[in-house]
Formats: structure tokens, C-alpha cells, sequence
């Protein structure tokens, strides 16, 4: 199998690569292959969707046509797997051959260049020097050719540093088996970080658990951990109508991580793979609905009292929901380092209204934790960290 179809994170490098371009800002893209395919035809789509134009050529001189003398031609080695951050930081300095120490580079499967550099795969260069394809076999490398012909032009060279390349942030992949062992790498450095709470922590374990089988998966992927959250939650809404509301707070939990989860792997194919486009919107109403079903199981699960109407039972569960929403927000978002953080975490909220509701204490639970909310909210609004002169969280 070609490199380029090799598939890391779900999406084959071919695709992450052109990702790369179109993040850099080409306005073409041109691929060498033997044969026009449907892994071709979907880059195409791909390329035409972002307003690039895509081309297909069978041999190097093929390029010549195609370029101008004021392009600047931005060429990636078969099967370079690069952080898009990283590539778009060392060619954003201009033209440059990318070159890395021949005693790391070479065994790792880049082209020498000399005794002491080898090649890193990427390099931006004038249009003018395509035209020297021509002059060449007609069954010579492209990338090797016009590799060599940068560097005879006296193009500069640039090293990759040390951290990226030996961070596993600069790969070339050259196999099936080399595919998967940086699969594992790619998915971690994608979904490092986040919330250090019990709800976003299990949900990145299922990520890298679970993630690289379902973007492996084609079309609409997503909509399997999506809709396994909101068949949980109808089957939490059941279970709360039958009075068995502890349990169904449990449900609601789960639901919450499987959400998180999807939205993770949305959130990676999206900035990963520079969609322009995507299912972002899913993720919003899955969160709100799920906190619509959590302040239904509530206002199931506390009792009714006598005379007391549906408005008065919806009460405490809507602004216990409220203040969990609204927080984080003015708290900074909610992001580390912020205590609002763990307002975020609705797994350890639905724990905890569950071990309320097992203790009969959950229509009081819910008042006194909306009051304690909203104690800390304007306890602590002075405090806010987050909080800058002049801006609409600053108090007055």
C-alpha cells in the first residue's frame, strides 16, 4: 500500500497532509499517483470543499505546467506525518529546505543530504525551480529530485528542533506497522491536558481506549457514541418515573462522559485534521439536553408535596442547573487552575445528587447545593482570577 494511504487517527496521511497545505494556505494541490482512485477522489472533495484546486499527475513533469515562476511550491515527502503547528511555525520563516542530524534522520527513513544533515521531508521553495523537472528522467522522485535541485539553487536550510523531532512530532511513516505505533502517539499528544475531574479524565481514557476504532470508521462515526448517551438518558428517564431515581442519576453520569467522549473525537477530527466544517453543533445539543434529562430525573426524584404544582418542583433543579452552567463561564470558563472547573464535571455532580437521593435527602440537597453555588459565586467574584479591568466579569 502507498504511504500515503496508510491511516493514522482514523484519517489516511495523504489527508493529514493535506490538511497541512491548505492550513499553510495553498491555493493547489497537486498529488503524483499512478492511478486515480476513490481515495483520491475523496481528497478532491476534501480540497474543492476548502477552495483549492486538486490535481492528479502520473509523472514528475507533470508539476512543470502546473507552476508559475512567482509560485512558492510547498512539497511533503510520501508518508511525512508532521504536527500541523509545528510544520506551519518552521515554514512560516519563509523558503527554506527542512533538514535534520543524518545520525537520527537516516534511520528513521529520510533521504541524506550530506555527512551531517538528512533531509525532514517538507521544504518551501521558489516555482521557478520546476521547471528543471524537465530536464530530468521521467521516472525520477519528485520529492528527491526537487529536494536536490533547492539545494544545488542554494535554497536555505532549516533544522527541525530537537523537541519536535524527538517528540515524536515528526514522522515519517513507511508501513502498516509503523502506522499503528504512531497512531498511539498521535492520539495522546492530541487529547493531552484537560480537566484533571473524574467525568473529563474517564473520557479521554476512552479515547485512547476506544477513539482510534471509531474514527477508523467512515461517514458518520460519531453518531455511536452520540446516540449510546441519549439512549442511556432515556433509559434514566425511565428508570426515574419508576422511582428508581439513584440509579437513574448514574445513567445521567454515564451519559455525560459518553458525550464528553464524542465531543473529544469531534474536537480531534476537527483540529487535527483542519476541518472547516464539522458536527461542532452536536456536542452543544447533546450537552444541553442532557442537562435537560438531569433536571427532569431531579424533579422526579424529589417528592411531591402536598399542593405543591410542576413550576414549584422544577424550581430548585433548574437553578441548581443554571448555576452549574452559568459558573464556569464567569469564572474564566471554568479552565485550569480555576475551582470552577469541577462545576464542569457533571459525572461528580450526578454522583453526588445520587448519594442524596440513596439518602432521602435529595430535596433538600439540591436547595442547600444551589444556595452554597451561589454563596461561592459572589464569595469569590472578587477573586476571579480570570478577571481583567475593564471586562463584563470585572466587579464594579
Amino acid at each position: 500500500m502507498p504511504r500515503g494511504l496508510l491511516r493514522v487517527g482514523g484519517a489516511r496521511i495523504a489527508r493529514h497532509q493535506l490538511s497541512l497545505a491548505l492550513a499553510a494556505g495553498c491555493e493547489r494541490v497537486v498529488v503524483m499517483a499512478r492511478a486515480f482512485g476513490p481515495e483520491l477522489a475523496e481528497l478532491q472533495r476534501e480540497c474543492e470543499q476548502a477552495g483549492a484546486s486538486f490535481q492528479v499527475i502520473m509523472a514528475p513533469r507533470g508539476l512543470s505546467p502546473l507552476v508559475s515562476a512567482a509560485d512558492e511550491v510547498l512539497v511533503l515527502a510520501e508518508g511525512l506525518l508532521p504536527t500541523a503547528g509545528d510544520a506551519l511555525r518552521l515554514i512560516g520563516s519563509g523558503q527554506g529546505v527542512l533538514v535534520q542530524p543524518a545520525e537520527t534522520g537516516i534511520p528513521a527513513g529520510f533521504e541524506r543530504i550530506d555527512l551531517n544533515h538528512a533531509a525532514a521531508g517538507l521544504m518551501l521553495i521558489p516555482g521557478r525551480l520546476v521547471d528543471r523537472l524537465m530536464d530530468l528522467a521521467p521516472d525520477v522522485d519528485p520529492a528527491a529530485a526537487l529536494l536536490r535541485i533547492a539545494l544545488q539553487a542554494g535554497v536555505a536550510q532549516r533544522s527541525v528542533p530537537d523537541e519536535v523531532r524527538l517528540g515524536g512530532r515528526w514522522l515519517l511513516v513507511r508501513s502498516e506497522e509503523e502506522a499503528q505505533a504512531a497512531e498511539e502517539g498521535w492520539m495522546s499528544r492530541h487529547i493531552s491536558g484537560g480537566p484533571p475531574t473524574p467525568g473529563p479524565l474517564l473520557a479521554r481514557m476512552l479515547v485512547r481506549r476506544f477513539g482510534s476504532a471509531v474514527l477508523h470508521n467512515s461517514g458518520n462515526s460519531l453518531l455511536v457514541p452520540y446516540s449510546a448517551g441519549y439512549v442511556l438518558a432515556a433509559l434514566a428517564l425511565g428508570l426515574a418515573w419508576i422511582g428508581l431515581a439513584a440509579l437513574a442519576l448514574l445513567l445521567v453520569g454515564l451519559a455525560y462522559v459518553i458525550q464528553g467522549t464524542a465531543a473529544l473525537l469531534g474536537r480531534l477530527q476537527r483540529e487535527a485534521l483542519a476541518l472547516r466544517s464539522g458536527p461542532a453543533w452536536r456536542s452543544a445539543v447533546s450537552a444541553v439536553t442532557l442537562d435537560a434529562v438531569l433536571g427532569a430525573v431531579l424533579v422526579l426524584a424529589i417528592p411531591a408535596l402536598p399542593g405543591q404544582s410542576l413550576l414549584a418542583r422544577c424550581f430548585a433543579p433548574a437553578v441548581l442547573i443554571g448555576l452549574v452552567r452559568l459558573l464556569p463561564r464567569a469564572f474564566g470558563g471554568g479552565g485550569p487552575g480555576s475551582w470552577a472547573v469541577w462545576l464542569r464535571d457533571r459525572l461528580l455532580l450526578c454522583l453526588l445528587l445520587a448519594l442524596m437521593t440513596a439518602g432521602r435527602v435529595i430535596e433538600g440537597g439540591v436547595e442547600a447545593l444551589a444556595l452554597l453555588l451561589m454563596l461561592a459565586g459572589l464569595v469569590l467574584d472578587g477573586r476571579n482570577p480570570a478577571a481583567v479591568p475593564g471586562s463584563r466579569l470585572t466587579p464594579p
